[in-house]
């Protein structure tokens, strides 16, 4: 099943999230509402101004393959003589930022066909990883799913707690060992749990030590091995969780986990930080993986699906303001 379509509460939360996300990523010196505001605006719209935004994108953490892609295309707008003003120019910039995002743009799918399914979510310490459990684990219970958390990241005690009080929180069941414990053996454990109760997702959490140490990708590899030995299709879903406050950091992360892995979604955390916003560009142009989830804070509410649109909303202002 998709996530599937929201009812009223669910449609007002959403639409105070993505007021939420415009305020935080154009506070301050906004890197696309402040720049075009102050680079556009009685200018001719040329070559010089173009690579006055060039840096600039760069510079937000869109990344250089992303920014000349941006650019290009921006280009061939002015040989055509289309970029008459400053208005123009934002629009044919938001159909750039959508083009390039609207294919990473695929919700979580869950499907029914053998339970549990699994997610495996990965990611560095500190980038809201555990936090990301507990979100996703609310929301697939509120279509109707039950979900079990497997507290795979044994190297941390807090981590294990922190997993427990999110599942005291959802009322979910946690499958724990002690501080130190084969996490392998911890997350095999929870899958039998699982199987044996009939619930539909397992949420596993895992280590999160920097994404140089080979053996952290050792340890996922043989979590991910262990898995597709009493699934074939096990684990269904490997989530990176990404700092976006990082910049191109992230973006090393990313390609990191999914060469040792093979990533099949990722969710982008701490949007409300100091992050601009271009690092989801930048992901998105390099790997090419679809973007489950972005968050801008800690409460449940404060994580929902990415949508393309609502994010060039959020980083030029809605698209009724922005039409040539």
């Amino acid at each position: 099943m998709v996530f599937g379509r929201k009812k009223p509460e669910e449609s007002a939360v959403h639409d105070g999230f993505v007021k939420r996300l415009r305020a935080r990523l154009n506070s301050g010196d906004s890197w696309l509402s402040y720049d075009l505001a102050n680079l556009a605006p009685g200018r001719k719209i040329d070559a010089e101004l173009l690579d006055e935004l060039e840096a600039d994108l760069v510079m937000a953490d869109v990344g250089m393959e992303a920014t000349a892609e941006i650019i290009e295309s921006l280009r061939k707008h002015i040989a055509r003589k289309e970029l008459k003003d400053s208005n123009a120019l934002r629009c044919a910039l938001r159909r750039s930022i959508e083009d390039m995002l609207r294919p990473v743009e695929r919700p979580l799918v869950i499907t029914r066909e053998s339970r549990p399914f699994v997610i495996l979510m990965v990611g560095v310490n500190g980038a809201g990883k555990t936090t990301t459990i507990g979100k996703i684990a609310r929301r697939i219970q509120d279509q109707g799913l039950s979900v079990m958390l497997a507290a795979g990241d044994t190297f941390r005690a807090a981590a294990i707690e922190q997993l427990q009080v999110w599942g005291e929180r959802n009322n979910v069941e946690v499958i724990a060992q002690q501080s130190g414990a084969d996490p392998a053996a911890v997350i095999f454990d929870a899958y039998q749990a699982a199987r044996a109760r009939g619930i539909d997702v397992l949420l596993a959490d895992t280590a999160g030590r920097l994404q140089s140490q080979q053996g952290l990708m050792d340890e996922l590899a043989k979590i991910k091995r262990v898995l597709s030995r009493q699934d074939p299709a096990a684990p269904q879903e490997i989530m990176l969780v990404l700092d976006a406050s990082l910049g191109q950091n992230a973006l090393l992360q990313a390609m990191k986990f999914h060469a040792a892995l093979g990533v099949t979604g990722i969710t982008v955390t701490k949007l409300d930080g100091s992050a601009k916003g271009g690092i989801l560009l930048a992901v998105a142009k390099k790997l090419a993986i679809p973007v489950r989830y972005i968050g801008i804070g800690e409460s449940a509410a404060d994580m929902q699906e990415f949508r393309a649109s609502e994010y060039s909303d959020a980083l030029l202002g809605p698209s009724n303001q922005v039409n040539a």
